[in-house]
């Protein structure tokens, strides 16, 4: 019998974690609530309100964001050797109810790592707030070059669900504790070749209020996103595996710089000079860009064919 375990991470959520946790479903053994120094102090509403010996409550001295709030959880959880850890919000956006579901791939050995959604009930799409549907997709497709996981949407979901195992191989002390805590899981996991898959959810929105503002963290994910992409070229196609995709890298980086910077060398000679550039050196100049542009689109093939799709806790 697996053992399950439910964090939550507790930030101004005070009008909605009692009803949060009266929905938590009975099998769950564990209830790990984050009190991530709310100014609410949410920790102590839900000490006085409930009598639940599954209940542990962990409060922090200073605010760590809601990666800081997951890492206390995570460490908890592992710590009391829980099979498999839920995260889930405390502001009633995600339904406690869908935890047998989501934890389901997971228990029938299919996936390490089950995460929300939101993108699959196009009827129920248009109720999330604009702001955040054009912001999700275009995170969503950073994030599958970022991550390599081709196959799945909306990554910024903090509905998830993951093997005790397979955590235990993330170096929690260096996820992202601010928002780009799932995208950095997202990205520790393509490292040790997890098997990820979505859940179909539905999402609730009311009277919650976020945090985020997209002024103060667009730069950061972006940077995130690069990093990420970045170490994972390198990681998993040169430093842990070689193949023909690795060298369509280097070509297409190459070609693709020697194209664009000759072009624009000739661009400017010409406008300084007067002098039309001539059709060899616009051959010169496009068919780098050509064939960089072909490598590209076959490393993405490969890497869109490469998924991983097999879960690695049963091989731990």
């Amino acid at each position: 019998m697996s053992s399950i375990a439910v964090v939550i991470p507790c930030f101004k959520v005070q009008n909605k974690i009692l009803q949060v946790l009266r929905k938590i479903p009975k099998f769950v053994n564990k209830i790990y609530v984050i009190d991530d120094c709310c100014p609410n102090k949410s920790g102590i509403l839900v000490q006085e309100n409930f009598n639940d010996d599954r209940i542990q409550i962990i409060f922090h001295t200073k605010n760590q964001g809601v990666g800081g709030a997951m890492i206390s959880g995570y460490k908890a959880a592992l710590n009391d050797k829980c099979d498999i850890i839920v995260k889930l919000d405390g502001d009633g956006q995600m339904n406690p109810e869908s935890i047998p579901f989501l934890i389901q791939p997971i228990l029938d050995g299919v996936a390490d790592y089950v995460k929300g959604n939101r993108f699959f009930f196009l009827e129920e799409l248009f109720l999330m707030p604009r702001i955040r549907l054009f912001g999700n997709i275009f995170l969503s497709f950073l994030s599958k070059f970022a991550s390599g996981y081709w196959n799945i949407f909306d990554p910024t979901n903090g509905f998830t669900a993951i093997h005790g195992k397979v955590l235990s191989l993330i170096p929690l002390d260096k996820i992202n504790k601010g928002y780009l805590f799932e995208s950095d899981i997202l990205f520790r996991l393509s490292l040790l070749r997890a098997c990820v898959v979505d859940f179909p959810m539905k999402a609730h929105y009311a009277d919650e209020t976020s945090s985020l503002r997209i002024s103060k963290t667009i730069f950061p994910f972006f940077k995130g996103y690069f990093t990420h992409f970045v170490k994972r070229i390198f990681y998993n196609y040169f430093l842990k595996d070689f193949s023909f995709s690795s060298i369509s890298i280097i070509f297409s980086i190459v070609f693709l710089i020697f194209g664009f910077i000759f072009g624009i060398s000739s661009w400017l000679h010409s406008v300084q000079t007067g002098i039309l550039t001539t059709p060899g050196q616009v051959m010169i100049a496009a068919l780098p860009l050509i064939f960089g542009l072909q490598f590209l689109l076959s490393f993405i093939n490969f890497d869109i064919s490469n998924v991983p799709k097999y879960p690695i806790h049963k091989l731990i």
